[in-house]
Formats: structure tokens, C-alpha cells, sequence
């Protein structure tokens, strides 16, 4: 497997903990930033689009 090339969302502030992503051509890798050595989730580049179509879509719950 290549290095992977870790990167957090432009809306997380500097030195604040979050999701990082890691794409590759075929799959995303996604992790906890507290925990960069921790095990990741790992899915297909489809999924990730598929999800991230429905986060933008979906009517969350407010607090």
C-alpha cells in the first residue's frame, strides 16, 4: 500500500481534532485525528460520494 497522504477539512480550525481523510483512486480512509496511528475505516470511492451526497441532503436533527 502507498503512504498515505492524510489531510483534514478546511473547516477545522488549526490544531483542533477531527476527521482526516486519505484518498487513493479506488477507496477513502478515514480517521480520528487524536488517534493517527489507530486502525481507520477504509471505503470504496463510491460510498464516500454516495455518503457525502447524503450529508449535504439530509435535514439533521437539531440540538
Amino acid at each position: 500500500m502507498p503512504t498515505l497522504r492524510w489531510r483534514k477539512s478546511t473547516y477545522s480550525p488549526d490544531g483542533s481534532n477531527c476527521v482526516e481523510i486519505a484518498t487513493t483512486p479506488t477507496s477513502i480512509h478515514i480517521r480520528d485525528s487524536k488517534s493517527p496511528t489507530a486502525p481507520h475505516l477504509t471505503v470504496a470511492t463510491a460510498t464516500w460520494t454516495e455518503f457525502l451526497q447524503y450529508a449535504s441532503e439530509a435535514q439533521l436533527p437539531t440540538r
